[in-house]
């Protein structure tokens, strides 16, 4: 099985959650929600994280919304989804990377609104 880039999956042989930011054979790239140290893991040791396990890592908090009204959140999504059209992997990866990175620091951590 095979995970698009920026999809949230577990690292079950440590229980690590992370986010697939590449691909190399039969290997993906890992990186930690918001950025840290890449690493790889082969296809057979990885799972699709569960909406609980984002909830677990501050991805989502409670199982609530995104924050409709957030200026920046508006901004980040528009360029996440323009990423996306275009062919460019690691720029649709680093581009949902920020908008996790603001929803966990403006909303999860900063509260409500931003």
């Amino acid at each position: 099985m095979t995970y698009r880039i920026g999809a949230f999956v577990v690292d079950t042989r440590e229980g690590r959650i992370a986010q697939v930011v590449g691909e190399r054979g039969s290997r993906l790239t890992l990186r930690r929600p918001g950025g840290g140290v890449e690493w790889e893991a082969p296809f057979a040791s990885l799972r699709l994280a569960t909406r609980e396990d984002r909830e677990a890592a501050g991805l989502w908090p409670n199982g609530s919304q995104p924050a409709y009204g957030c200026e920046e959140c508006e901004q980040l999504e528009a360029a996440y989804h323009e990423a996306a059209a275009g062919d460019d992997h690691a720029k649709t990866g680093e581009a949902l990377v920020v908008q996790r990175r603001h929803w966990r620091r403006a909303h999860v951590a900063g509260g409500w609104p931003c």
